[in-house]
């Protein structure tokens, strides 16, 4: 048996598609079952805030009283941070109460894509209100559609809606290999949360 690891043969093909063009803003989407979309946004959070973009967050689920790691620093670099969700579903003790929460936190995120006051918004955990059918997809679609053209739009969660992913630039899926909760491992503060 043959113990020489498999290797990728280099790239030596240029990549890069002929003809490209520089866009005014793009549209992320970070979907699927696999941890990673929101730090992959807060990634994407920290490059915009080093070309010195006004950056602004608005978080559907977790509440302002996790005290989230990604918040602290955020707040710290000058992002407009806003926590507006009730958390987990399955900790509600009232859903209609989450529901409106989350229709208000919609209308505040609309507001903020629609002034342009950002060159980027990210949109944390948003595709769960659209698949919960807490805010009508089409809303979303059209806020995001019709932003002004220099705001750059991230938008996080599982389960996508096809239409958003129909408008979004670069759409990518974290798929699940293997999670340490899987054997019961609970969240580690800075490196989940």
């Amino acid at each position: 048996m043959d113990d020489t690891p498999e290797t990728t043969p280099a790239l030596t093909d240029d990549p890069r598609p002929s003809g490209g063009r520089v866009a005014d803003s793009l549209v992320l989407v970070n979907t699927g079952n696999g941890k990673g979309k929101s730090s992959a946004a807060f990634g994407v959070m920290l490059r915009a805030l080093a070309r010195d973009w006004k950056v602004a967050v608005v978080q559907f689920v977790k509440s302002g009283d996790w005290k989230v790691g990604e918040e602290k620093i955020g707040r710290r670099l000058g992002v407009d941070w806003h926590s507006l969700g009730g958390g987990f579903t399955w900790d509600s003790t009232n859903l209609d109460h989450d529901i409106q929460l989350a229709r208000e936190a919609w209308a505040q995120a609309a507001a903020i894509l629609a002034a342009g006051e950002h060159q980027l918004v990210i949109l944390d955990e948003l595709t769960y209100l659209c698949t919960w059918g807490w805010v009508p997809t089409d809303e979303v679609v059209a806020a995001i559609v019709q932003r002004p053209r220099h705001v750059n739009v991230v938008v996080t969660g599982r389960d996508a809606p096809q239409a958003i992913i129909d408008i979004a630039d670069t759409v990518t899926e974290m798929r699940h290999v293997k999670h340490a909760y899987d054997s019961g491992i609970m969240a580690k503060r800075g490196i989940d949360y």
